[in-house]
């Protein structure tokens, strides 16, 4: 009688599982797919004939500078996330493990406070009256305000300073589970900590690196409201396109087809990230 609870409740579980994919995840991305194909309707926003002309118009002068545009900003933000936060990561790692936990809260700290919120502050930072621009001029080093918010600057240092946690948390994951005993048998064979850091550190740490970067560089992508808070008018990524197009011109299949083109690029990404996984499990094995 308890197996046949126990396998009812396994099976209802499995059940509510799929219908929860099913219904929030596969039937909108089905519908996101279905309308990158449609034509735009002014009364309706979609109707027939299937085309694929929305995916033709990713090669839009305008579009595509965006769209490159958007891709640097994205790849900057990763890599400045990556070098800031992978050594201060492996910092964190190596501390006891009360340290660690008093490091870890810090980090998610601000997770407590809505990023929206927070991107509002730096606000406060960058404008011309900002902390920055006062410090500078009380000191003498300039004499009028530098122009840094409503720049691209502004928005990189609003996606650095939203993003960075999410860096930091999946390379930890990583780096708290690496076997001591491989850094002490590679001491123990003359390796400086240089070669231990880049030859057993680093690679092992590659499943964490790409993950995070993952976690960095898509949602750097398509986070409008930094953007529009920071950058102004002046200033759009990936995200502010797609929303302009539903919001904005109304445009529905085009903006269904950047979405599922963003779509397909994070899939090729998560190839990349379970393949790093197991080519570092092999490299487990090989030692």
């Amino acid at each position: 009688m308890r197996k046949s609870a126990d396998s009812f409740c396994r099976s209802a579980v499995l059940y509510f599982i799929f219908i929860w994919f099913g219904l929030m995840f596969f039937t909108p991305n089905l519908l996101v797919l279905l309308a990158s194909f449609l034509t735009k309707d002014p009364v309706w926003f979609l109707r027939l004939p299937l085309n694929l002309q929305n995916y033709a118009a990713l090669g839009d002068g305008v579009l595509l500078h965006t769209i490159l545009k958007s891709f640097g900003l994205a790849t900057c933000t990763t890599l400045f996330c990556l070098l800031f936060g992978y050594p201060f990561t492996y910092f964190i790692a190596r501390m006891g493990k009360d340290a660690r936990a008093v490091l870890l809260m810090l980090i998610i700290v601000p997770f407590w406070t809505n990023s929206l919120i927070r991107n509002y502050a730096l606000i406060a930072v960058l404008s011309d009256n900002g902390l920055i621009n006062t410090f500078l001029l009380k000191t003498g080093l300039i004499r009028e305000p530098v122009k840094l918010l409503y720049t691209n600057f502004a928005v990189f240092v609003g996606m650095a300073y939203t993003l960075v946690p999410f860096m930091i948390l999946p390379v930890y994951a990583v780096l708290e589970k690496i076997d001591r005993s491989l850094v002490e048998a590679a001491a123990d064979l003359g390796a400086t900590p240089v070669d231990i850091f880049f030859k057993i550190v680093v690679p092992l740490s590659v499943p964490g690196i790409v993950a995070g970067c993952i976690m960095v560089f898509l949602p750097a992508l398509t986070l409008f409201y930094v953007s529009d808070i920071l950058g102004g008018a002046d200033v759009s990524v990936l995200g502010s396109v797609i929303r302009d197009k539903f919001m904005v011109s109304r445009d529905w299949p085009v903006g269904a087809a950047i979405s599922i083109a963003l779509t397909l690029f994070m899939l090729f990404l998560l190839h990349l990230y379970f393949k790093s996984g197991n080519t570092v499990e092999q490299e487990r094995q090989l030692w």
